[in-house]
């Protein structure tokens, strides 16, 4: 593991130790104390050239360092033939990420973990089955009130860092996911209490039509709702995500407090007007996504996210820079 912060020790870590699995060597300049309580038997190493000089019973490396390293420690470890993943984004551009793929070859995939969210495989359920008829707008907010931003290079990185490469890279991912392929981008970027930015709105066109509008930000005193698709015959609809204050919460908390023994957890709504049913919370989660690494890189699967899928990102996420910039729609060949 590359990494040992929020991204290494709190979410990779977590989810190894879920499935079974052990952590054997960490880069980190400070956290070996970590590292060594979490991990017993782990070697801590100071830098990636001492990780990839002793590669002895590592199956997949896992970078989790800051987004702007991402690229040069992609390439270092897959120069020596083992299975990488990397945290989302890629890399800082579609251009580094697109390279970075040519040199793969198959032992590359990217930790786009949100589309292991709930709310992300109740809808792609509630598509499947068609409930809501032909959809022409998807909205999603990954909305904060945090006033005083936290010091840190996401923070304070105005190339690496800020929530359009942080959270963009998922909305976007997400919205493809759901969607299809991207024709048009327009973005508003703003970076209004730190150096890198804060505020996004994009304003993405589907080849299929579909508009989605998605949006991220650390200075919203009343977010939400989190998601909200229409179509014509009707709305899907999540209020609130991941314990986040919202003013919508109470849409929930009416249901949850009535719900009868039995009647399953549920995981959004289906909207009609006035009229709404619970939508059942699906079976799968984060927890599936490491025992799918494991059955890649034995052979036995293919990779969980096509790490094309983070190039065709970034080519979005590009777009919106350049649309910001300009003030304009970007058309994407």
């Amino acid at each position: 593991m590359v990494g040992y912060g929020g991204a290494g020790r709190g979410i990779h870590g977590r989810l190894v130790r879920a499935a079974g699995q052990q952590v054997v060597a960490v880069v980190t300049r400070s956290r070996a104390a970590q590292v060594h309580a979490d991990w017993p038997d782990a070697r801590a190493v100071p830098d990636v050239d001492a990780l990839l000089a002793d590669l002895h019973d590592v199956d997949l490396v896992v970078v989790a360092s800051p987004t702007g390293e991402h690229a040069a420690h992609v390439a270092a470890a897959l120069a020596t033939g083992v299975h990488v993943l990397v945290d989302k984004p890629l890399a800082t551009t579609a251009q580094d990420a697109a390279a970075l793929v040519e040199r793969a070859d198959g032992r590359l995939t990217v930790f786009q973990n949100r589309r292991w969210d709930p709310e992300q495989l109740a809808l792609a359920d509630v598509l499947a089955r068609d409930e809501l008829g032909r959809v022409h707008r998807f909205e999603r907010r990954w909305e904060r009130f945090r006033p005083q931003p936290q010091d840190r290079w996401k923070e304070n990185d105005e190339v690496a860092g800020g929530l359009l490469l942080d959270l963009g890279a998922h909305l976007v991912d997400s919205a493809v996911q759901l969607f299809g392929p991207v024709r048009q981008v327009y973005a508003e970027l703003a970076a209004r209490t730190a150096p890198a930015v804060d505020d996004v709105f994009l304003a993405v066109r589907h080849e299929s039509g579909v508009l989605s509008h998605l949006q991220a930000g650390g200075l919203v005193g009343a977010p939400g709702p989190r998601t909200r698709v229409l179509g014509e015959r009707g709305a899907y609809l999540v209020t609130r995500y991941e314990g986040e204050p919202t003013p919508f919460e109470a849409f929930d908390d009416v249901y949850e407090e009535g719900r009868r023994p039995g009647e399953p957890v549920h995981e959004g709504w289906l909207v009609r007007g006035a009229e709404r049913r619970p939508v059942p919370a699906p079976t799968g989660g984060h927890h599936e996504i490491y025992p799918a690494l494991a059955a890649w890189v034995r052979g036995e699967a293919p990779a969980p996210v096509d790490p094309a899928d983070a190039v065709a990102t970034a080519r979005v996420l590009d777009a919106a820079r350049r649309s910001a910039q300009h003030g304009e729609v970007v058309v994407l060949d």
